[in-house]
């Protein structure tokens, strides 16, 4: 594991230090994940969606860092090839992360495609999943941004697709847009986000979900238009205990547009979490 500085562009605005990681992706080691880690506790473990980055998590991360060792796990996701590059594959992998390197259950906290993957551990590997917080997830309703993806699609193609995940458009940056274009412009990169959304979409998981026993907090946006209200309604009453957090005006991503509404909701759920026999 190679160990490095965390970058000025991405330092904390905390005054506990943090640390960043690559992790070696697979059997081969030929693909990094990115591993940032900051404070000490509880382990959560952040997920991204498709064309998500560690980053987009930050603005949750430096306000939750106090009360538990945050660690965002940020996948080459359009890089996996073979069957890695499947919702199962992608499962599998984070599964490998954190049985060798956190070592005891973590509250996984994902988003989008993210979500889909930490459902699929808590059903498949309860003992890694200590609890869950879903924010837009896939799994159960999903209206695909990439059902249509072309080869080297026009970056206003793309904007408007990237748009559709936020209620507040002014939140997309230019730089994830130019990278997304970049990536999916790319043949290989292009195929490989057909690939793990269209394996999400026949994933659907609406007959396992009661299965569910870990604590669960679902974080979701009113306003998102790819999986709508009624797929958070529709895991709260399948997950037996859940709790549902609505954001107004707020779309797929509310850890970007509502990074601190999140944050508490995250927080307060992490306390309840560490009462005595709890975890």
């Amino acid at each position: 594991m190679t160990v490095f500085p965390q970058s000025p562009a991405r330092r904390f605005n905390s005054s506990l230090e943090s640390l960043t990681t690559t992790w070696s992706v697979g059997d081969t080691g030929d693909l990094q994940a990115v591993v940032v880690e900051i404070g000490s506790g509880l382990p959560v473990v952040f997920l991204h969606g498709l064309v998500g980055l560690n980053e987009h998590w930050e603005g949750v991360v430096e306000r939750s860092c106090h009360r538990a060792r945050c660690i965002m796990f940020e996948l080459p996701l359009l890089q996996l090839r073979g069957e890695d590059c499947s919702i199962q594959g992608v499962a599998r992998l984070t599964s490998t992360f954190l049985r060798t390197q956190i070592g005891k259950p973590a509250v996984l906290v994902g988003n989008s495609f993210g979500g889909h993957v930490a459902l699929r551990i808590a059903l498949e590997q309860p003992d890694l999943c200590g609890g869950l917080v879903l924010a837009g997830s896939s799994g159960l309703i999903e209206k695909s941004m990439v059902s249509d993806v072309q080869i080297r699609p026009s970056r206003e193609w793309l904007s408007r697709k990237i748009g559709e995940l936020f209620y507040d458009q002014s939140k997309m940056r230019d730089a994830d847009l130019d990278r997304a274009h970049r990536e999916l412009s790319d043949r290989y990169g292009a195929r490989a986000m057909v690939k793990l959304s269209r394996s999400a979409r026949r994933d659907h998981l609406g007959s396992r979900i009661g299965e569910i026993t870990c604590p669960t907090l679902l974080i979701w946006g009113r306003q998102d238009i790819v999986t709508p209200p009624e797929a958070a309604e529709g895991f709260h009453h399948l997950i037996k205990g859940s709790r549902l957090v609505w954001l107004d005006q707020c779309g797929h991503a509310p850890m970007i547009e509502r990074p601190v509404q999140f944050a508490e909701s995250l927080v307060a759920f992490m306390a309840d979490l560490e009462r005595p026999g709890r975890m």
